[in-house]
C-alpha cells in the first residue's frame, strides 16, 4: 500500500496556506510567482513549517530560496515527499 503524496494534496495545502496569508484566491495558479502574490519570507517560513507538519518535508531556507512560484514549491514538496 502507497502512502505517495499526490501533487494535487500539495496543492491543496499550498494554496489554502497562500489564502491565510492574504494571497488573492483568483491570482493563485501554478504560474504565479510568491511575489505577484504579495507572499514574503516569513509567509514561506511559515509554509515550510505547515509542509513539515502535514507532508514530513523539510524545506531549508535555500530550499525556499530557489521556489519562485507555486508551482516551484509543489514539484519540490512532490519530490521531497
Amino acid at each position: 500500500m502507497s502512502t505517495a503524496v499526490t501533487e494535487e494534496q500539495i496543492e491543496k495545502v499550498v494554496i489554502e496556506s497562500l489564502l491565510t496569508f492574504g494571497a488573492d484566491s483568483e491570482q493563485i495558479t501554478r504560474e504565479a510567482s510568491f511575489e505577484a502574490l504579495d507572499i514574503d519570507s516569513l509567509d514561506l517560513a511559515e509554509l515550510s513549517q505547515i509542509v513539515h507538519e502535514r507532508f514530513g518535508v523539510e524545506l531549508k531556507g535555500s530550499d525556499v530560496a530557489e521556489i519562485k512560484t507555486v508551482r516551484d514549491a509543489i514539484v519540490m514538496i512532490a519530490e521531497r515527499a
